[in-house]
């Protein structure tokens, strides 16, 4: 009898140690040969595997794992190298690879930016003159290695060629049809190759499709699919959505594939209602994404296994297969190493491998494998952790009512606040900044951690911390920077730091996640009502401050970014949940204003990340970050100069809400994008501080002076020079030292200039 099948839409790439991590980056440093480097990987691609197999996943995915990123694994499989890149033809190497991830002393790196609204950065294609072209059919020879190595049958994961196109930065004279048509032969090659190998299905993923779809991009994709159809009648595709409900359901389930991967979690209401009042195609597989791939939360399975029932109402068993809603890209490996988590929290959790075993666990009572009555333990323990007192705090849900009956603005006009801080600061024109965080070397990562393990005493490591703090109070101050900050050495995470701090937290021994490259963060836990224990950042700023007469900045991570950037709680609405934050955050910026602190940063860099795919969704989510950042800053005096900092581009649809936060200064990332953020400001006028970062820190390399002023200046063609600040796109956390000092250096130079250019023409 055919079954109802198990499947993983993708695993994580980075080990239950960051095995993945550390071979990256021994490679990159010049410490591991290229063929050492590449045995390693193959044997972490392999245990993945061999793990979704013991765990008993039928269909487990193959083509997921990547060196860097799996956007970028598609453009160099077509041959798609950015020109400035040295590259004629054929494979692409893996120096070409990394050099376009991360950038050489003589090329900039492509653009990175968020992969749909996760806290996962993909690499951008860049569309050009260069014809596309199959230099490497990775899937085959991915497939073939699973199946020789392991005797895997795998899945081939192919990023589609729509939400590819729609991904990428779109040059010349080609349009976006244009674009998609040029790879659809290498696509058939790539599904002919692969069926004649043998691969029984073949997932496209299309996350393109959950956002809003216009008619050209459904034409284009009718026409695409029905080629795909005809020119490789032997390929079984599955054309996998996921992150939302795909709009025009009647349209999707008209196309020729093999059968269609649907999110019921993202969505679920409106896939389900879709479902039940046009039925599913016949003859068709309905890949149901059940459990949630991107938060860590255990999932209900008797809720689940009902879902089912109500599934197989129009779809047949045999052709349906339980799995996760995305890729497991987004979730740590295993709970299994987790020995310190309070037992009620613990049990509530599932990381990669565990939402894989309730994967399996629904099918094999859906085959009637076994007893149903398991499904009941993972209600229970949801339900000890719904009654638990962190989730019953009533002095925080008393003071989250009476917000929401508050005026949450500053109270006082933007203008007026602007003459109040510029008498009080005293700055010149163009101030220069950073964002916040400076090198944390091999040193401050030891001693931290010496701290931790107990191998050190308190005042040994605030000792440390202090002596780091004076050590970059004077670089800065011979660097010749006018705002200065405290370098942040004593965080690891921005939003890891706060959440050990604030009640409501959690935090994991391993719980990493891959962030961009081989940086992974270990996202908090938000658990139960989050409120403010002690101050957090006051001892730090204070003391930095009192080293230097130029202003230091508080540094706090705001609200949203918080929330974005944790596994948050999903049994209250994340309205709540931010505003939480939020009020805890309110103490914390007014103790800082109380010890003498006149410039406080909220950064938000995930504010734009945390967009709905829809817009019709778009307005709730941006009056909810407005409020949540206004409630944390509202109640400081006028001459306190608020700043936030944002992350990467596109930031054209939502200038009025970033307007709305009503930040006395704002800085955002805009190198990678080659300036075009700044045409946002062409058409809006922007009337508040605003700093566009003139030099990208995400790679290595320290830019020319004539290039940061040309930054500059252009930037000034559209913005008030008075209004206008100098710094780089991000922090500086993860660069070297040298190199960190030189682009600072170079920056300020580039500033100077500039003002002397300022005054000569006035």
């Amino acid at each position: 009898m055919s079954k109802t099948k198990s499947s993983s839409l993708g695993y994580p790439r980075i080990g239950k140690e960051r095995e993945w991590k550390r071979s990256l980056e021994s490679f990159w440093s010049g410490k591991t040969t290229i063929d050492h480097f590449q045995k390693e990987q193959k044997q972490l691609r392999l245990s993945y595997l061999n793990t979704q197999k013991t765990l008993g996943i039928d269909y487990i995915p193959v083509g997921d794992f990547s060196y860097y990123d799996h956007v970028l694994d598609t453009a160099v499989a077509f041959g798609l190298v950015p020109s400035r890149f040295e590259y004629e033809g054929g494979q692409v190497s893996d120096e070409t690879y990394f050099a376009i991830a991360r950038g050489t002393d003589s090329a900039v790196a492509a653009e990175m930016t968020k992969w749909y609204n996760t806290n996962y950065h993909y690499i951008v294609p860049e569309l050009n003159a260069r014809e596309p072209k199959l230099v490497d059919n990775r899937w085959l020879r991915l497939y073939e290695e699973a199946k020789s190595e392991l005797g895997i049958d795998g899945k081939p994961v192919l990023l589609g060629p729509i939400s590819f196109v729609q991904l990428a930065k779109q040059y010349g004279e080609k349009d976006f049809s244009q674009h998609v048509a040029s790879l659809v032969p290498l696509y058939v090659e790539v599904f002919n190759q692969l069926a004649e190998a043998g691969a029984t299905l073949i997932q496209v993923d299309e996350p393109g499709l959950a956002g809003d779809v216009s008619e050209e991009v459904w034409t284009v994709l009718e026409r695409v699919y029905q080629t795909f159809a005809q020119a490789a009648p032997k390929a079984n595709v599955l054309l996998q959505t996921y992150f939302e409900s795909v709009s025009d359901y009647d349209r999707l389930i008209k196309l020729p594939v093999s059968g269609f991967g649907l999110d019921f979690v993202h969505g679920k209401e409106d896939v389900v209602n879709n479902i039940k009042k046009q039925g599913f195609p016949a003859g068709k597989i309905l890949a149901a994404g059940i459990i949630d791939g991107r938060n860590i939360w255990r999932k209900d399975l008797t809720k689940a296994y009902a879902d089912l029932e109500t599934i197989t109402e129009f779809v047949e068993a045999d052709r349906l297969i339980v799995q996760p809603s995305c890729s497991l890209l987004h979730v740590p490996v295993s709970v299994e190493v987790e020995s310190t988590l309070p037992k009620v929290l613990k049990e509530a959790i599932a990381f990669a491998n565990e939402k894989l075993t309730e994967v399996v666990t629904l099918a094999n009572v859906k085959n009637s494998e076994i007893d149903a009555n398991i499904l009941i333990e993972s209600k229970q323990a949801i339900e000890r952790l719904d009654q638990s007192e962190s989730r019953n705090n009533k002095a925080v849900q008393k003071e989250l009512a009476v917000s929401k009956t508050e005026d949450t603005s500053r109270g006082i006009d933007a203008q007026t606040r602007y003459e109040k801080q510029t008498k009080k600061l005293q700055l010149p024109l163009l101030p220069t900044t950073t964002i916040g965080s400076f090198p944390q070397t091999k040193e401050v990562r030891k001693k931290r951690l010496d701290w931790r393990k107990e191998r050190i005493s308190n005042s040994e490591y605030e000792e440390f911390i202090q002596d780091e703090m004076d050590r970059w109070i004077a670089i800065q101050e011979d660097i010749g920077l006018d705002v200065l900050v405290h370098g942040e050495f004593e965080r690891t995470d921005m939003v890891e730091f706060f959440g050990e701090k604030l009640g409501g937290f959690q935090f994991t021994a391993n719980g990493w996640v891959q962030s961009y490259g081989s940086r992974c963060v270990k996202p908090p836990v938000i658990y139960g009502d989050v409120h403010f224990k002690e101050a957090m950042t006051v001892k730090e700023t204070v003391y930095a401050q009192s080293k230097t007469t130029k202003p230091v900045k508080g540094m706090l991570t705001g609200p949203v970014t918080i929330y974005n950037w944790s596994f948050p709680r999903t049994d209250v609405s994340e309205a709540d949940v931010v505003n939480q934050i939020a009020l805890a955050l309110k103490k914390e910026v007014l103790a800082l204003e109380e010890n003498g602190i006149g410039v406080i940063q909220v950064d938000e860099p995930a504010l734009r990340e945390g967009l709905p795919l829809k817009r019709a969704k778009w307005d709730a989510y941006l009056n909810q970050s407005v409020i949540g950042f206004q409630l944390t800053v509202n109640h400081v005096q006028p001459e306190t100069q608020i700043h936030t900092h944002m992350c990467y581009s596109d930031f054209q649809d939502i200038i009025e809400a970033i307007d709305a936060l009503d930040a006395d200064v704002i800085s955002i990332e805009m190198s990678r994008s080659h300036g075009e953020l700044i045409s946002s400001f062409e058409d809006f006028t922007y009337d508040k501080g605003i700093g566009l970062g003139v030099y990208d820190i995400h790679s290595p390399r320290v830019p020319a002076q004539e290039e940061m002023e040309r930054n500059i200046e252009r930037a000034l063609q559209v913005l008030d020079q008075r209004l206008f600040w100098v710094n780089p796109d991000c922090g500086l956390k993860t660069r070297q030292e040298p190199e960190t000092v030189e682009a600072l250096k170079v920056m300020v130079q580039a500033a100077n200039k500039v003002r002397q250019q300022i005054e000569v023409n006035k």
